[in-house]
């Protein structure tokens, strides 16, 4: 059905911003399941948490683009599903306008030029063929119609895709932590397994651990929900705030979750005995997709930094009520430290 990633994110972003020959170029068969792609964005030589870093070059030549550069991740050519990818590079370096220097460009994956020097592990996990890369791109050659929205625009784009990326993130993490929480049910309750003479699920250590998971998935329902609410009724733009408490919260809840899950199973739960370790594993690199979850974190916290001044003279009311209260009642009012007395 195309919904996992990349291609939710990558379906999204040729239907908001590319023309329609783009579309019925690229953008079809991912619709149509018979094709798949990649996004291709990280770095391995800078610090791609800051994404104005980038800089594999993009470098226009005629009725041509060429690209050079090395990339990380971006699903393996071997996978001969996968047809092409959507590239991020430095068209522009000498901008004075740091956001305004990079562009983004289809890359078929049969393009001359692109090498993949491996498979990507992926804490230990090797999916290949399917599983990410790292490249080489050397001269690779596209044509100009093949530049998304146009030259410079790809902060622009990436906003737009990432955004939704990270709640299709956080609603699959959802969907494994009920998976992960029937399994520990099912262990819970099971027969054969009875240490010092009881079902697993009838310790009071495991009946509170049982209730926490449940409390936290069902709490973080509620969070994404909000954040693909706000994006449905304002905007990506608007949702930003409600999309990176998504990002912080969920996968940190999914490797809590998940590694409860293992506990109960005990030797059989770190094995291919089920599905737990890998449900971990793309939980906790989860953390690092689509932007850290200190990115993350210092956005949220500089938000809220910049609405404190609002609540000064909310504040100072909030005193000017209790001085009229305490005049009213006859009684004396009290300076509390840190508080703002000037009314």
């Amino acid at each position: 059905m195309n919904c996992h990633a990349p291609e939710t994110g990558n379906i999204e972003l040729l239907a908001k911003y590319c023309n329609e020959d783009q579309k019925k170029k690229w953008l079809q068969p991912l619709l149509n399941g018979t094709a798949s792609s990649a996004y291709s964005m990280t770095e391995p030589d800078v610090a791609s948490s800051d994404a104005t870093q980038i800089g594999c070059r993009i470098t226009r030549e005629g009725d041509e683009y060429v690209i050079n550069g090395r990339k990380l991740y971006g699903n393996c050519i071997w996978n001969t599903e996968n047809k092409f990818f959507i590239l991020m590079g430095c068209s522009d370096p000498d901008n004075s306008n740091k956001w305004a220097r990079h562009s983004m460009v289809i890359v078929p994956t049969n393009a001359p030029g692109i090498t993949q020097v491996r498979n990507l592990t992926i804490m230990g996990y090797d999916h290949a063929p399917e599983g990410h890369g790292e490249y080489l791109y050397e001269n690779v050659r596209v044509p100009i119609e093949n530049m998304i929205l146009g030259e410079g625009r790809a902060f622009e784009i990436a906003q737009g895709r990432l955004g939704p990326g990270r709640i299709h993130h956080c609603m699959r993490l959802i969907g494994q932590c009920e998976r992960a929480y029937e399994l520990a049910l099912i262990r819970c309750i099971d027969k054969r397994k009875t240490p010092r003479g009881k079902l697993i699920g009838q310790f009071d250590s495991n009946i509170e651990r049982i209730a926490q998971m449940r409390l936290e998935i069902d709490q973080a329902r509620l969070v994404v929900l909000n954040a693909a609410d706000t994006m449905d009724v304002h905007g990506n733009k608007a949702g930003r705030y409600a999309i990176a408490q998504s990002k912080i919260l969920i996968p940190n809840m999914a490797t809590r979750v998940i590694d409860g899950c293992m506990q109960m199973y005990g030797g059989q739960g770190l094995t291919q005995h089920t599905p737990l370790p890998e449900m971990w594993t793309y939980a906790r690199f989860v953390r690092i997709a689509d932007g850290p979850d200190s990115a993350h974190r210092h956005q949220v916290g500089r938000d809220e930094l910049k609405a404190a001044e609002a609540f000064v003279e909310r504040n100072k009311e909030y005193r000017r009520k209790y001085l009229r209260l305490a005049e009213d009642m006859g009684g004396k009012a009290e300076t509390f430290w840190g508080i703002t007395p000037d009314v």
